[in-house]
């Protein structure tokens, strides 16, 4: 069924100013066009709610009745209207976030920590994923935006680079390294390296670029979450090759974080969104957040 919402309106306002011409004039059209959306309106529910006479105009019976429900109908879509309004203006609401873990250690909450100083009434539902796991959820629009590494093209996702993350050593300050600007992998053979448990983009990366380089794989700590492999670095137990991103523009001030060399692997960060359709505009002033954010802190 559809409802008649310019006709209810145009009832409603000659009913509560007592006429067409005043009726008209609130609703900035002319006479002739509010009489033909009453017309309307009366025509399609096959009944009279005004009784017009060339001076005067009054309710009917059945418009008499209709006026409070018709009165709290335009209330209703007007209040509405008006808070979606406010929303385009201010950028309020709330949006699913799906990010993956080495974002979430540091980066990631500095970034919304600078949202939620712009928008503090905004609420964000945060999916902490594998990179695969982050498309899939935008994909299947479980998320309005994802933050991952770049994988293989998809016609419904639109990509926009964000940083290149590079692959680094993590060591405590009094760790033989700990002076050095650069580490050859190879360099790594014999340490005692904190390796982060999964089947992820990034722990395939760092595996084969170990075996490639004779570096055992087998290490005597290993971890379910980037930020405990932190800590335990931070406390000196042990190194750990991580990406940039774990660790954050401010870092820790016992850690040591050392350039990768021979070769120098990047991860390619992207934020990703569908490529048909608009975002809320609470997660559209995130994206815009994300990307001037993440601009300054790879600076």
């Amino acid at each position: 069924m559809k409802i008649d919402f310019d006709g209810i309106q145009a009832f409603v306002s000659v009913a509560e100013l007592g006429g067409f011409s005043k009726a008209a004039d609130e609703l900035h059209l002319t006479q002739t066009a509010l009489t033909r959306r009453v017309q309307k309106l009366e025509a399609y529910l096959g009944l009279r709610l005004l009784e017009r006479t060339t001076r005067s105009v009054a309710l009917t019976a059945v418009g008499r009745d209709f006026l409070p429900k018709a009165r709290a109908l335009v209330m209703e879509m007007n209040s509405s209207v008006g808070h979606l309004k406010e929303m385009a203006r201010t950028s309020s609401g709330s949006f699913t976030l799906a990010t993956m873990s080495t974002m979430s250690s540091r980066l990631l909450p500095m970034l919304i920590r600078e949202y939620t100083d712009l928008h503090p009434g905004n609420r964000i539902s945060l999916l902490d994923m594998t990179s695969n796991d982050v498309r899939e959820a935008v994909l299947n629009r479980k998320a309005e935006i994802g933050i991952a590494i770049h994988g293989e093209a998809h016609a419904e996702l639109q990509e926009r680079f964000l940083f290149d993350d590079p692959l680094t050593l993590l060591c405590h300050e009094t760790h033989p390294f700990a002076q050095r600007t650069r580490v050859n992998w190879r360099e790594l053979k014999g340490s005692d390296l904190i390796s982060v448990r999964g089947f992820t983009a990034t722990r395939l990366l760092i595996d084969y670029h170990l075996l490639t380089h004779r570096v055992s794989t087998d290490s005597g700590y290993e971890v379910q979450y980037h930020s405990t492999a932190v800590s335990l670095v931070e406390a000196g137990v042990g190194c750990a090759v991580l990406p940039w991103s774990v660790l954050g523009p401010d870092g820790r001030a016992s850690v040591r974080r050392i350039e990768l060399v021979n070769p120098q692997v990047h991860r390619r960060v992207m934020l990703f969104t569908r490529r048909h359709g608009s975002l809320s505009p609470a997660a559209q002033a995130f994206y815009d957040v994300v990307l001037r954010g993440t601009a300054e802190a790879v600076r």
